[in-house]
């Protein structure tokens, strides 16, 4: 089976040729077994614009390669803080890409950080021959921010994303429930800096409900992981896009934990290994 193990010496040159250009990154590329850890792969300009290729030994030429997208409320986080799962998806035999993006500061808003989602593939894309994998053929799985970015590029785009995986994203920024809530209240900063918009309550922007997954929902099937103890992100944010879904009868999957807070990979291994690994496995299988 040809992999670019087979393409080794001209595919490390390329990548040699990458990492001279960026002072900033340290590249590493192992191999062992047939298998591919490429490490720091520029996909831009923007310093942050580096992402982490996993392949594994063997695998079908139609697996969907997961793209996998941090969290940090869109100003914070680095691919790294996701490497458990990255790890966890190459020992199961399942391609992907963990990716850092732009984080939102001055000029940078979640447009910026879909356009780099955009580029990743774009990247990965071009040397899909070479791995042999199919182009466009991708999971996005992302916890937090992440996850919001995730379902929200996932439904603008479902000629290439085949599924999303969601974990404790964000999912609504303008209905009248959100509005009237008290989430709102503390996460309305947070939130206006991500849409670049300012949070007027009383008049809020269309561009609020431009950036919410609930109001731009496609086919694509949906998995999702929620707490009902999450403070960071509220246990409505995960019902409300599972009622929309239902509505619009869109295969999907809600797994509601109880006593649970944000991301719980992050603090319970129980709960990782026994739900939500397994769930993510078999999402992405099925």
């Amino acid at each position: 089976m040809k992999k670019l193990i087979l393409n080794y010496h001209y595919f490390v040159l390329g990548l040699a040729g990458f990492a001279l250009n960026s002072c900033n990154s340290k590249f590493r590329v192992w191999v062992g077994n047939d298998a591919q850890k490429v490490y720091n792969l520029k996909y831009g300009d923007d310093k942050r614009q580096k992402m982490d290729v996993f392949l594994p030994a063997d695998y079908p030429r139609e697996s969907p390669v997961v793209l996998i997208i941090h969290g940090g409320a869109w100003k914070y986080g680095r691919k790294e803080h996701m490497i458990k799962i990255q790890k966890m998806l190459f020992d199961n035999n399942i391609p992907s890409v963990n990716m850092n993006y732009r984080l939102v500061k001055k000029g940078i808003t979640y447009r910026e950080q879909l356009e780099d989602i955009d580029l990743a593939i774009e990247k990965f894309n071009s040397l899909s021959e070479k791995s042999e994998l199919l182009p466009d053929n991708y999971i996005l799985l992302g916890e937090s921010a992440g996850g919001h970015l995730a379902l929200l590029y996932g439904y603008k785009n479902p000629d290439r994303i085949k599924k999303i995986i969601s974990l404790s994203g964000p999912t609504d920024f303008y209905s009248e429930e959100y509005l009237k809530s008290f989430y709102s209240k503390y996460t309305s900063g947070t939130i206006q800096k991500m849409v670049g918009t300012k949070f007027k309550r009383k008049n809020l922007s269309e561009e609020f409900k431009t950036a919410s997954p609930v109001a731009n929902v496609s086919s694509v099937p949906t998995l999702l992981f929620q707490g009902n103890t999450d403070f960071l992100v509220n246990q409505k944010q995960g019902l409300a896009l599972d009622s929309v879904l239902t509505r619009m009868n869109i295969p999907h999957k809600l797994v509601f934990m109880e006593n649970t807070g944000h991301a719980p990979r992050f603090f319970n291994k129980t709960k990782r290994d026994s739900i939500i690994y397994p769930n993510i496995l078999e999402w992405i299988k099925k």
